[in-house]
């Protein structure tokens, strides 16, 4: 029963070949009947956590919330969706147009090819890498080139300056992002996210990673661009960063691309961290929902209830706490092995 995911998709296949379509163009047919699958999930999903947000910062901040469009709110997400998508696409004559264009549609894409290798369920990862922790970090990592283009592109010294904070905050954010990943990779013995879940069939990691856990989710907060560390589109003082020319659809890409990564890193932590798709009971794939939207609504409550912090407290604290906390995680964590093996205990 749990493998239903697999079997359709090998039925598909088979069927597919048993029209005389060659086995080559099957697998391509099926890998994009994959990616349209992940893009409609993704897109009815967004539009349930643009609502959830608000709800949760309305009631973290003891006020309604959206509650005027259907029951509780709930066709707010529609309405804006729509203004978004009538509203005129303004594109100023300085701005370098190539550029400009291709960034939200490229941020966007990355943002979406997290999604391959999460294993959603048991047997329901569309690519079963052996290096899938190792995927997901260098794929991501490319949405910096997204905001770098987004601002260079715009030809204005506000989306400039906001595209090069953004910059630097994630690329100092990635760094210990990464080694808090390293202590759980240590322990599984693999960078297959597939194994990683297998390997805690017993435990969490999250009970012998609690460190890495904090890193991995502060780290993570830097890295969507969240607040209390939202300092790349500061109100106050860079209007809307990066994203300051951008209106309409365009705009919309941006922030469709960041729920979607917010999405992607909630669904890694409950896989790394909080034991994947296991569970008793349920199906799979519903724990990896349950999981994965327990830790976003973290990522919620810590947006709401702290306040925006100075940019030199935030790069500071990267490097000279987060750093090299993670360093000696990854210290005690090989010592911690290494130590068990002497004793015979694993």
């Amino acid at each position: 029963m749990e493998h239903w995911f697999t079997n359709i998709a090998g039925a598909l296949v088979h069927w597919l070949m048993g029209l005389g379509v060659p086995a080559g163009w099957a697998d391509l047919i099926l890998l994009i009947v994959q990616w349209v699958c992940i893009i409609g999930i993704v897109t009815l999903n967004i539009l349930i956590l643009i609502w959830l947000e608000r709800k949760v910062a309305g009631f973290v901040q003891m006020r309604l919330g959206p509650n005027r469009l259907g029951p509780f709110g709930v066709f707010q997400t529609v309405a804006d969706a729509i203004k978004l998508l009538t509203k005129q696409d303004l594109i100023p004559a300085a701005v370098d147009k190539w550029v400009f264009r291709t960034a939200p549609l490229l941020f966007i894409v990355i943002a979406v090819m997290l999604y391959v290798v999460l294993p959603m369920g048991d047997g329901m990862a569309i690519v079963n890498l052996n290096v899938g922790v190792l995927y997901f970090i260098s794929v991501g990592s490319l949405s910096t080139i997204c905001l770098l283009m987004a601002g260079w592109g715009s030809n204005n010294k506000w989306s400039l300056l906001g595209a090069m904070r953004a910059v630097a905050q994630m690329i100092s954010y990635e760094i210990p992002l990464a080694f808090s990943l390293l202590g759980v990779v240590m322990i599984a013995g693999s960078l297959n996210l597939q194994d990683i879940v297998a390997a805690q069939h017993n435990i969490w990691f999250i009970l012998l990673q609690p460190v890495a856990f904090l890193i991995y989710f502060i780290a993570a907060t830097a890295e969507l661009n969240r607040g209390p560390f939202d300092m790349p589109e500061a109100e106050s003082e860079l209007t809307a960063g990066p994203y300051t020319e951008y209106s309409g659809m365009r705009w919309a890409l941006f922030f469709l691309a960041e729920y979607t990564n917010l999405v992607a890193v909630s669904a890694l932590a409950a896989t790394i961290f909080l034991g994947g798709w296991q569970g008793p009971w349920l199906p799979s794939w519903l724990w990896i929902i349950i999981k994965t939207y327990f830790v976003m609504m973290l990522f919620f409550w810590i947006k709401w209830t702290f306040p925006r912090i100075r940019m030199d407290h935030l790069m500071s604290f990267s490097w000279k706490v987060l750093l090299p906390v993670s360093l000696a995680n990854i210290l005690i964590t090989g010592a911690g092995i290494h130590l068990f093996r002497l004793m015979g205990w694993c």
